[in-house]
């Protein structure tokens, strides 16, 4: 009985996850158009998430969102913090962060009317970003 548990669970996971996968054109991402492809992902409203990618050594993000945040962040380089906070917001936000090369810092705290959608790009060295939105 565990095992046919085991099995159909099992099924149920491959078919969710084919079926995931055939939403993107696998030959379309490279390394010019991922950021493109993350920032512009389309979540379903009613469902709250964050996604965080990191591809390289010592990079850092650390996140305090509340339940209705949908935040993507990505880090391509080395040494790239982000710090994003909105714990202590109640509405809902939804927010795209980028930081490409070495060495950048992205540093948001709060969220408001202004801020909702907000997509930031950085892309180079030794670079810092600080938004306040209070």
């Amino acid at each position: 009985m565990k095992t046919i548990t085991k099995l159909i669970c099992t099924i149920a996971l491959l078919a969710f996850f084919f079926a995931k996968s055939q939403q993107i054109d696998w030959n379309q991402i490279n390394s010019n158009t991922i950021v493109d492809m993350i920032s512009k992902q389309n979540l379903d409203p009613n469902i709250s998430s964050s996604t965080v990618l990191q591809v390289g050594d010592a990079n850092h993000a650390e996140l305090s969102v509340n339940s209705k945040t949908n935040i993507i962040v990505q880090q391509l380089g080395d040494q790239n913090s982000i710090y994003y906070n909105n714990a202590f917001s109640g509405d809902e936000t939804k927010a795209a962060i980028s930081a490409q090369g070495y060495n950048n810092i992205v540093d948001i705290t709060g969220s408001n009317s202004v801020s909702d959608g907000m997509q930031i790009n950085v892309k180079g060295d030794n670079m810092t970003v600080f938004v306040r939105n209070y």
